[in-house]
């Protein structure tokens, strides 16, 4: 990564002369020793957790990705990683490739119920009471029938079925499919402009610019890949890449003009092509609106499809011969994480009725500590291929159903995952699983942004805890794999579950294979005695590290001894102090033992490579 080296080369430039810091975009951390807190997941609440400390001042996004690898999380900008064999609970980091995600019946079942609730042909009155509230049936029938006029349905409903056009073009090979098209919004021409643009005797009723936007987004794909094509495929055009440049507004809405027949009938509207934009014509404005209102259900060859959830909605037979309810729209908005007052108060409705949190425990202070403050340094997109469009950095996911926030992902966005760090929802629409639902829609941008950003293939679930059952849903996102606490490796977790039945803490690259397919020799047994400082947990959904409850702990133990913390690794720590960068080598004499086995401690929890890179701020 062009940025993570030249943050290194800036950090290795000012110690190696003793020079001072520039306002130097770089991680800068303060050790916080050991943490003893109460766990959360034990059934016993007398057990307790121990964890290592950091508390980051700023840190990089590159860094913290590999941090995340050897099984560190943050929460807010305190970083902590499980002592595996002393914690009670042995918590281990899991991830999921994007591309070879295979979703459950379970994970189907749960798209395909939101599609039905956004159709309006899902009956919550029907669902089981576990899975939904007297309070949300009310609320869910209150949005069918308020807010939008019967020209505000039909116009929603004709965006719809103009968006399944889209998508057909797409499966036909008219688009590139695997970059994500914006989604098509019909609008009311004004009454001004009708007289101006109406054809004979036919009026001009509505107009879509689709064309334009998804123009825009081809163009921007095909610029993000400009360098990679010149450079190594330059005598191959761009077409080969997935990407047409001939592809301009007039033609695309030409072919989406050409391919809507199924829905001029199903409307009885006339659409036809103008100047980039696809216009929607008739003779009698409520004869059309009347056709549009009274079909009792989408034709079967315009049903939506389920975008990545790898299957497409039925036409359901006992769906009743009468006037459809509202069909509700939902937004998924990508936001730099902010404090915003709509997002405090669904949090404090999920922590009190879902978690059954006090008032007094959920303050506003508490919640920008835990998921709003952030120490990664923002890195915008410069369109070369190495940062999606969002940028690197920490945001949140917000999940509105027409105009109702109702969930919300907070997430980071790294060089090779997105890692999800928590999600709160409203209790009224938990028949939805938006838990579930928001999973799927993570993973599927993850394969959506690959496009722009081929570098960014994993999804991070988190600390995968065998020994705690409500954690165990991770494992369902399939194939994912579990990270060694030991020697920092990825394993199978078909190959770790066995395992984690016989024992909770394992060091599970002993059981899988090498690089070149040879076995890996098991660990002694006194090695594995010294390396209880070298592993990993953490908390995803419902991990709130009780700060009221954390004790700070000594563990020199075995570490006094100068003989032992001698060696390169060691060495060539980058110590901060006010504004200069060193190697602890050129401060080792104003260090007292009690400071040295601390920061042998740091260097061991991080890794030679990070503690040579992060800043160990000594202020």
């Amino acid at each position: 990564m062009a940025g993570k080296s030249g943050n290194e080369a800036g950090s290795s430039s000012a110690a190696g002369q003793g020079g001072r810091s520039s306002n130097r975009r770089e991680s800068v951390v303060v050790d916080v020793r050991k943490h003893r807190s109460s766990c959360g997941y034990c059934k016993s609440g007398g057990r307790t957790s121990i964890s290592h400390g950091l508390w980051a001042h700023s840190l990089t996004v590159y860094d913290y990705q590999d941090l995340l690898d050897r099984g560190w999380r943050r929460s807010g900008s305190f970083l902590y990683k499980p002592d595996m064999e002393k914690t009670c609970c042995p918590s281990y980091t899991i991830r999921l490739k994007a591309g070879d995600f295979v979703p459950s019946k379970e994970q189907l079942r749960v798209s395909r119920r939101m599609q039905r609730f956004l159709d309006g042909t899902l009956d919550v009155k029907k669902l089981d009471n576990h899975d939904i509230s007297s309070s949300a049936v009310g609320k869910s029938l209150a949005y069918n029938h308020e807010e939008n006029s019967k020209e505000e349905q039909f116009m929603c409903q004709l965006s719809e079925e103009l968006d399944n056009v889209v998508g057909t073009c797409t499966r036909n090979g008219e688009f590139p499919h695997h970059i994500q098209l914006p989604k098509a919004s019909v609008k009311k021409v004004l009454q001004a402009k009708r007289k101006l643009l109406a054809e004979g005797s036919e009026e001009l009723l509505y107009s879509s610019n689709i064309s334009f936007q998804i123009a825009a987004t081809l163009k921007q794909a095909q610029s993000a890949r400009k360098d990679v094509s010149q450079s190594s495929f330059s005598r191959h055009s761009s077409e080969e890449n997935g990407l047409s440049p001939k592809l301009s507004p007039d033609i695309i809405a030409e072919k989406l003009a050409s391919s809507s027949s199924q829905l001029e009938e199903s409307f009885g509207l006339s659409i036809r092509a103008c100047k980039g934009h696809i216009n929607f014509y008739s003779a009698s404005k409520q004869a059309s609106l009347d056709i549009g209102l009274q079909r009792a259900t989408v034709p079967e060859a315009t049903l939506t499809e389920c975008e990545n959830k790898g299957a497409c909605l039925k036409k359901s037979p006992e769906t009743p011969e009468h006037p459809r309810v509202k069909r509700q729209k939902l937004e998924i908005r990508l936001k730099r994480s902010s404090f915003d007052p709509k997002e405090y108060a669904l949090y404090r409705r999920y922590q009190i009725n879902v978690h059954n949190d006090t008032p007094n425990q959920v303050t506003e202070s508490s919640y920008k500590r835990f998921l709003v403050d952030t120490p990664l340094i923002y890195v915008p997109s410069i369109g070369d291929g190495t940062v999606p469009l969002c940028g690197f950095g920490s945001f949140h996911q917000q999940y509105w159903i027409d105009g109702q926030l109702v969930a919300v992902g907070v997430i980071d966005i790294l060089p090779k995952c997105l890692s999800s760090k928590y999600l709160f929802w409203d209790p009224d629409f938990a028949f939805l699983s938006l838990g579930k639902y928001s999973a799927i829609q993570e993973i599927g941008w993850i394969k959506e942004n690959q496009a722009f950003c081929p570098s960014l293939q994993y999804y991070y679930l988190g600390y995968y805890i065998h020994s705690c059952s409500k954690m165990r849903y991770k494992a369902a996102y399939r194939p994912s794999e579990l990270l060694c606490p030991l020697r920092y490796q990825w394993v199978p977790y078909d190959i770790a579950k066995p395992l984690l039945d016989a024992r909770p803490h394992v060091v599970l690259s002993d059981f899988s294979t090498s690089q070149h397919g040879e076995s890996l020799l098991p660990i002694p047994d006194d090695l594995m005695e010294q390396q209880h400082d070298d592993l990993g947990r953490e908390g995803d959904s419902n991990d709130i590290m009780d700060e009221d409850e954390e004790e700070e702990i000594d563990d020199l133990d075995s570490e006094n001894s100068d003989g032992e913390m001698e060696g390169d690794d060691f060495n060539n720590v980058l110590i901060g102090l006010q504004e200069s960068r060193l190697r602890y080598k050129d401060l080792r004499h104003a260090f007292t033992p009690a400071h040295r086995s601390c920061l042998h401690r740091y260097a061991k929890a991080v890794g030679a490579e990070l503690s040579e890179r992060m800043v160990y701020s000594l202020d």
